[in-house]
């Protein structure tokens, strides 16, 4: 069985109304160090009966340009493919 956690975030140029509202809501608590929030997708995926991790890999890569991220807006990464 592998365990993979997959990453999805707003490109870089596309606006983030929901991390620019987080951002707001930390600076009226009193925390103004912030100078940027992104929100994202976090996803954690249990594989079974996968043979090694290149395959495991390869699922993550379809899984996240065919399911998870819309690739217009988004980017993903796939931040740990591990054995378990």
């Amino acid at each position: 069985m592998y365990k993979m956690i997959i990453c999805v975030t707003l490109k870089k140029d596309v606006l983030d109304p929901q991390g620019k509202a987080i951002s707001g809501a930390a600076n009226s608590l009193g925390i103004e160090n912030i100078l940027d929030i992104k929100q994202g997708k976090y996803f954690e995926v249990l594989l079974k009966n996968v043979s090694d991790k290149r395959n495991a890999e390869q699922i993550a890569i379809n899984l996240s340009e065919k399911l998870l991220c819309n690739k217009v807006i988004e980017d993903y990464e796939i931040t740990t493919i591990k054995k378990i």
